[in-house]
């Protein structure tokens, strides 16, 4: 073999691979937040505005220095259907074992979230944290500490529900609900505070969703004898078909939702005269500064701030990214990042200030996000404290009244 052509063999392979560690090293480096929702089903058209709040905490990470070293951060997508558990996890497993995220915001729908951590992130050592899965089941999940949510739990929503209709002197009430962990979960809680203080549930019955007939539930509720119907479901879904039904029904007076009925589309499509005056109660937003920045900030980004989770989302994702960035992007040890970063006490960070963030924990400082929609101080199991506001419908559109409950 000739020897000047063995020499120069190597050196050309020496200059490829050098050529190739250098595009790698030059090339931008990416960190991955997956973000898993109801992009289809009954409330896909509650998820846009949400998605739009995580997706503004993305935004301004990278306008404002990019996250670790000035990699950029992405936020994949992946449906749910919030209705399939199946679709639930295949949606998880894309975003954990194609898309290589570090964590997810998400899911929505309680079953969702459920099944996704259950089968997918919870074997993948990955952190969720959902912006609008309320069940109370999720409290005693088993999850090796993995999965948070921004809102508070329906077991309080459900006693706060209560508690409205009772000061409104609503003393009696025929209930139906979504026959999943949501439904169920909000609706014990629900009956339960409501016989608590007085009130009597003349009905408590389960409905499967995506029917398009439930004249026959509904005849059963009529038949209880109580002219006011509470309806725990999903805007998009069986929720909005129940109402239509009922109303044609003319049986009840008074119709009473939760957080998965406020939508401006159920009221669209059921009709606004119809739903004028309804009652429904939603996760609100306390009285601390991050509101009204977040407010500013979701406007200019072109989406209603008061969409309903969609301050939940955004706090889920800038936290995880405040997570990653003090814990290097991996998913060991982020758990204990994200409480570290959302705990008092430390330098309070307020929505939009990632670059004082990313400088604080370069130096070594404690901070404290202070964000959205509350302060996220979890607690063991995950959760946070609240708060839960009134809405009504007026002039052809969900508004809120005002805080409800202590």
């Amino acid at each position: 073999m000739n020897k000047k052509l063995t020499i120069g063999a190597i050196v050309v392979a020496v200059v490829i691979v050098l050529a190739v560690v250098f595009v790698q090293q030059s090339r931008p480096q990416e960190v991955k937040i997956g973000f898993l929702g109801g992009f289809t089903g009954p409330i896909e058209s509650l998820t846009p505005p949400i998605f739009s709040g995580a997706e503004l905490a993305v935004a301004q990470v990278n306008a404002q220095g990019g996250i670790l070293d000035g990699e950029t951060l992405l936020i994949p997508s992946a449906d749910t259907s919030c209705a399939d558990s199946s679709v639930a996890v295949s949606g998880a497993d894309r975003l954990v074992n194609t898309e290589g995220v570090t964590a997810i915001v998400g899911a929505l729908c309680s079953g969702a979230t459920i099944a996704a951590a259950n089968q997918v992130a919870v074997p993948a050592n990955v952190v969720m944290i959902s912006p609008a899965s309320t069940s109370p089941a999720l409290t005693t999940l088993d999850d090796n500490d993995l999965v948070y949510r921004t809102p508070p739990s329906d077991a309080y929503q459900g006693e706060v529900l209560a508690q409205l209709l009772i000061s409104k002197g609503i003393e009696d009430a025929a209930v139906t609900y979504v026959n999943n962990d949501y439904g169920k979960g909000l609706a014990d809680a629900f009956a339960s505070a409501f016989e608590a203080n007085g009130g009597e549930v003349t009905a408590n019955l389960a409905h499967e969703d995506g029917k398009a007939d439930y004249r026959a539930e509904i005849g059963s509720l009529t038949g209880s004898g109580s002219e006011n119907l509470v309806v725990l479901a999903y805007a998009d879904g069986s929720g909005q078909t129940i109402l239509r039904q009922a109303y044609e029904s003319g049986a009840f007076s008074t119709y009473v939702g939760a957080d998965g009925m406020v939508g401006d589309a159920l009221v669209t499509a059921v009709g606004a005269d119809v739903l004028a005056g309804m009652i429904a109660t939603r996760p609100g937003t306390p009285e601390l500064p991050g509101a009204d920045l977040f407010a500013a900030q979701a406007e200019e980004a072109g989406f209603d701030p008061n969409s309903v989770f969609a301050g939940q989302a955004y706090d889920a994702a800038f936290m995880l990214a405040l997570a990653i960035e003090k814990n290097g992007n991996s998913r060991d040890g982020l758990v204990a990042a994200l409480r570290d970063i959302a705990t008092a006490p430390g330098e309070v960070i307020l929505p939009g200030e990632w670059e004082k963030a990313k400088a604080l924990l370069a130096e070594g400082a404690d901070i404290n996000y202070e964000g959205a929609t509350g302060s996220h101080e979890f607690d063991a199991n995950g959760d946070v404290p609240g708060v839960i506001v009134e809405m009504t419908v007026e002039n052809g559109r969900f508004v809120e009244v005002g805080r409800a409950g202590n």
